[in-house]
């Protein structure tokens, strides 16, 4: 400990450097359930692309096992510390190094909040569209780890379809440049797309080339209720299937509407069993609005509601927001799942989610981007009780694989960390396993890149 401490003091400040047990204790978990963590041996907080590339150097002499983490959001147990390890906070480095509206990109490190990148972007009549529930607190160098989606995504992709290219330091410490700030580029392997998503297996993600587009117009949102999830997703097939693009197509269920409500006292109807949310940023959004409105209708919408400016479209959103905060509220613990499926089987996948939490006498609420078959399955349960406990983990692995059933993945967005890596094997089969294993022993043959994640 004291030879790793004289060490990374040779190449960082003393600010840097956290070594008090009591504060490198903060640094050990990420925000999912039923993941371990370890006690970190030291936290370092470097500011530079050197420092980095330093606390690699060390790392690797030492051979020192390196946990990467942004602002710890995640929900899979990706930035978990591992015994005696040490944790690598990028969130000092935090700077936009460029924004450039003619080629349309943004050159960010990896602690630049989301939502204030968005920020930035916007004042240049300019948009970056991924935009996870967390982009608050979340980090780009996090987005990428972990392949973030949002709620934009059934228009505008995800975090993977923005990033151009990287700049990453190795495991031992080499910088290893990636992809391009051009609009083509097809040179070599995409490394910048095996990058994306790796959750700091492969690499220290210490700057990136983002693509931007042009700022759309203010969306327009509409609500339907549906006295069943059939109903609901049946709609959302139609919409799909009838060429419409809108810029947010979301669902609750009606449990997480009750719990909605019970948080916020937006007036909900209680008695809905699925509320459908879409919106449109074309030029014309309130005839896009009519038209799904009357597919809506079709499919056996009770009441649409269709806001008639962007305010009242926020509010109706806000909503969707405040569902996982909604459901955390009803229990003292709660295991976000992240499983998505075929649109086609989107009502499939609720209605075994709805069997599951009859089975194991759960609340399980389920929010989703339904435009994406991407569902958030919430699973409500009392942490001080151990029979409890085991239910809800029961029910997490049913649902993971009833979405792998469905012909799904057992992650659209959240990433796999140490809370999915058993189901990685199932998805993936023994062939797809060997060769991912193979990559991660070509980037860090040593294994000390966040060692215990993924696989």
């Amino acid at each position: 400990m004291g030879d790793l401490i004289d060490r990374l003091r040779a190449g960082l400040p003393d600010e840097a450097i956290l070594a008090d047990p009591d504060v490198t204790a903060s640094y050990a978990n990420d925000m999912a359930s039923f993941c371990p963590a370890g006690a970190p041996a030291v936290v370092v907080l470097p500011r530079t692309v050197e420092q980095v590339r330093h606390v690699m150097r060390t790392a690797t002499a030492l051979r020192v096992p390196v946990v990467p983490q942004g602002a710890r959001t995640g929900l899979s147990g990706a930035a978990n510390a591992s015994d005696g390890c040490i944790v690598l906070s990028l969130t000092k480095m935090d700077r936009i190094l460029e924004i450039d509206p003619v080629d349309r990109v943004a050159v960010v490190e990896p602690g630049v909040v989301n939502a204030a990148l968005s920020r930035a972007v916007a004042e240049r009549g300019l948009y970056y569209p991924p935009d996870p529930s967390s982009w608050e607190q979340c980090t780009i160098g996090g987005n990428i780890g972990t392949g973030s989606g949002g709620l934009c995504c059934v228009k505008y992709g995800v975090t993977a379809e923005y990033v151009l290219g990287l700049e990453v330091v190795l495991a031992d410490g080499r910088l290893l440049r990636t992809g391009r700030r051009t609009a083509k580029g097809v040179a070599g392997y995409d490394l910048t797309r095996l990058l994306v998503g790796s959750e700091g297996s492969l690499g220290i993600v210490v700057r990136a080339v983002l693509a931007l587009k042009p700022a759309p117009p203010a969306q327009l949102a509409l609500v339907a209720e549906f006295g069943s999830a059939e109903a609901a997703c049946a709609a959302v097939c139609d919409i799909m299937a009838g060429g419409h693009v809108p810029s947010l197509l979301e669902l609750m269920d009606g449990t997480t509407v009750r719990a909605v409500n019970a948080m916020t006292s937006m007036g909900l109807p209680e008695s809905t069993e699925a509320l459908l949310l879409a919106a449109f940023d074309t030029p014309d959004p309130a005839a896009d609005l009519a038209a799904v409105g009357e597919l809506c209708t079709a499919a056996g919408a009770t009441q649409v509601v269709p806001a008639e400016d962007a305010a009242e479209s926020e509010m109706l959103l806000q909503a969707r927001r405040m569902a996982l905060p909604a459901l955390e509220r009803v229990s003292t613990a709660t295991m976000i799942d992240d499983v998505c499926v075929p649109r086609g089987r989107l009502a499939a996948m609720l209605d075994g989610v709805a069997a599951i939490a009859r089975k194991h006498d759960l609340t399980i609420g389920v929010c989703a981007h339904a435009g994406d078959g991407n569902t958030h399955p919430v699973v409500c349960f009392d942490a001080a009780d151990p029979e409890e406990s085991g239910r809800a983990r029961e029910s997490f692995d049913e649902i993971m694989a009833l979405g792998l059933e469905l012909g799904g993945t057992i992650t659209g967005e959240h990433g796999v960390g140490v809370l999915k890596k058993e189901w990685l094997a199932r998805e993936l089969g023994p062939v797809g396993v060997e060769m991912q294993r193979g990559i991660k022993a070509v980037f860090d043959p040593l294994g000390i890149l966040n060692p215990g994640k993924v696989f």
